[in-house]
């Protein structure tokens, strides 16, 4: 392994082998296959529990999870070139980009694989209505085979051109996205092992970050080796550039840059990582650069953060409202108030996911209901900062158990 580790308790993250090699999962084809049915199965319960005929998924993190197909997820997330439907109680179809179909053989959930019939303007121009008017064609003519009489179809990211089209063949057309939320909020025992290699991935590129956080680096730099980790051992991709160093930490969400990075300044980052299996990991640590004592100032910062992580934590039970967590979490000092993150907690699977609850100053009458249930996965979050300071940003993902929280992550937390 190159460099050398000021923690021990950090080196033991990268690949028990060494650093040159990637981390090749353990997890056996059965977990696998059981997960998928298990996702595939939620979605159709949310369904019936709504007396809805079918549901129609755009959104590639929502086909991630429904079938298990990847296909140019970035891409198609602002590209609609390919889309699936899933019956209550009949076949679920999968309508693949041209030329890509076979990339669907083997999944479990899928009954039969289509050509999509994209109708977006990039793809159409002046004929896009030309090919919504078969693509909704279409779509009726299969709910009206399978549906068995239901006309109420739910989608989670529709244009309203497309809208107008199926419901003008007599579609009603709903909202799909609280339908998938919902669903994906709970996870199996299959989905967690799943998610905690994802972590174990993400953990071995923090450590890769810790590893070259010398002087002399760039903020991009000490960014890429989590894109190295998590790309060369089986993930896909991450959703922020949420690593900085020194005065870019506060205000917080500025993105690396080309900074160097200088002795005994703070690099706070977020991992915001889509790892394997389409598993997010989403994490955050802050730690000095050349692993330097921290100053009187950094110490009392970090202090206050993993104060509010650990105090926020030992509040997660199952059947917990939201409204009683809010009530019961840390209260911010009010030095730290115009500096905060927006929010105390959020959910986590395949990406970000409901609830999310603000933070105690920003909840009010509109921050949403619900309780805490055995199965999700929550991140706990802080961010402290105060005029003139920087800013540590600290995030652990905890398991809701039936019995209390289990926290997924281990990677070690600076002493203070």
């Amino acid at each position: 392994m190159k460099g050398a580790f000021k923690d021990d308790r950090k080196a033991t993250y990268l690949n028990a082998e060494g650093a040159d090699r990637p981390l090749i999962s353990p997890i056996a084809d059965e977990v696998l296959t059981r997960a998928r049915l298990y996702r595939l199965g939620r979605l159709r319960q949310q369904l019936m529990a709504r007396d809805i005929g079918a549901l129609l998924l755009y959104d590639p993190v929502n086909i991630r999870y429904a079938f298990d197909c990847s296909n140019m997820q970035v891409w198609t997330s602002h590209n609609p070139m390919r889309y699936a439907l899933i019956f209550a109680t009949g076949p679920a179809i999968m309508f693949e980009f041209k030329s890509c179909e076979h990339l669907n053989d083997g999944l479990p959930g899928i009954d039969e694989v289509r050509t999509a019939i994209p109708y977006m303007f990039m793809a159409r121009g002046d004929k896009a209505q030309l090919f919504i008017e078969d693509w909704a064609a279409e779509i009726a003519d299969l709910v009206q085979e399978h549906g068995g009489g239901n006309r109420r179809i739910a989608a989670d990211k529709l244009d309203k051109p497309a809208i107008e089209g199926l419901e003008s063949r007599g579609l009603r057309v709903e909202d799909g996205t609280e339908i998938a939320e919902l669903a994906r909020s709970i996870k199996s025992a299959d989905e967690l092992e799943l998610m905690r290699w994802t972590i174990r991935v993400c953990e071995a590129g923090m450590a890769r970050i810790y590893e070259h956080s010398h002087p002399g680096a760039t903020e991009r730099e000490l960014w890429a080796h989590l894109h190295f980790e998590n790309a060369r051992s089986g993930g896909d991709w991450l959703e922020t550039k949420l690593l900085t160093a020194g005065p870019n930490t506060n205000p917080w969400y500025k993105e690396c840059g080309d900074r160097v990075v200088q002795m005994g300044e703070m690099i706070s980052f977020d991992t915001d990582m889509i790892g394997p299996y389409g598993y997010c990991a989403d994490l955050s640590r802050s730690w000095t650069c050349g692993y330097t004592p921290m100053t009187d100032l950094q110490k009392r910062l970090y202090a206050t953060a993993l104060e509010q992580i650990n105090h926020n934590i030992e509040l997660l039970q199952p059947g917990m409202e939201f409204a009683e967590f809010n009530a019961k979490s840390w209260q911010i000092p009010a030095q730290h108030v115009n500096y905060r993150y927006s929010l105390a907690a959020h959910g986590v699977g395949m990406a970000d996911e409901w609830p999310v609850i603000p933070l105690h100053v920003d909840f009010d009458h509109r921050a949403m209901g619900g309780r805490f249930e055995p199965g999700m996965v929550i991140c706990i979050e802080s961010l402290i900062g105060e005029a003139g300071s920087e800013s540590i940003k600290l995030e652990t993902q905890v398991l809701v158990t039936e019995t209390g929280h289990e926290r997924l992550d281990s990677f070690p937390w600076e002493d203070v």
